[in-house]
């Protein structure tokens, strides 16, 4: 690690000892955006990394969705083990890192929520390159941005002209019009933009 790096997160204690303020404590508002949209599409598979103790996981494999849902740390792992054997739903929920993870068959959605902006700005490099292989051909990642000027993190900011530099239109598709934001209630209102992307 460099001087200048950020020290590791510990993802796992963090969870154990509940301190989790980016965790929302119920369904995100963008879910019922993207379903309006027609892009959770029952049977439609789709990857949840950095999926923590959210509640998405398990609200798209009720919809019909195929789940995977990956994070490094098990705390959180067991927990959406715990819930998705609670409602008698099956997804693949598993312990992994989702910058390195690589699927056998490219998913056709991705649900980004605080993994982009969690992780350090020097790795969303390789952030892109997963989620470009993670995802079929015209399969959709639905970004969640979040905007903050404060610098430092977690969270770190993810403002829309990084984004459109880290996300290249040769590789990506970005859409017209403003997106629609959604202010985080555990970040001081702080909002996420919600932008679906398609892979070229």
């Amino acid at each position: 690690m460099t001087e200048n790096a950020p020290a590791p997160v510990d993802w796992e204690s963090r969870f154990r000892a509940d301190d989790a303020p980016w965790e929302r404590g119920g369904l995100h508002p963008a879910f019922a955006h993207w379903a309006a949209l027609g892009l959770l599409t029952p049977g439609a598979s789709i990857l949840v990394p950095g999926c923590g103790r959210g509640e998405e996981p398990l609200a798209l494999a009720r919809a019909g969705l195929k789940v995977t849902a990956i994070d490094i740390a098990p705390a959180a792992i067991a927990w959406q083990r715990a819930r998705f054997a609670e409602a008698g739903l099956e997804g693949d929920i598993l312990l992994a890192d989702g910058l390195d993870w690589r699927p056998a068959t490219p998913f056709d959605l991705y649900w980004e929520q605080t993994f982009l902006c969690a992780i350090s700005p020097k790795l969303r490099a390789a952030y892109e390159r997963a989620a470009h292989d993670q995802l079929r051909p015209g399969g959709v990642l639905l970004a969640l941005f979040m905007q903050k000027d404060e610098p430092g993190g977690p969270p770190y900011g993810c403002a829309l002209p990084a984004m459109r530099e880290l996300f290249p239109a040769d590789r990506w598709r970005w859409p017209e019009g403003e997106p629609p934001a959604f202010p985080h209630p555990g970040l001081n209102g702080k909002p996420e933009l919600g932008v679906p992307l398609a892979r070229v």
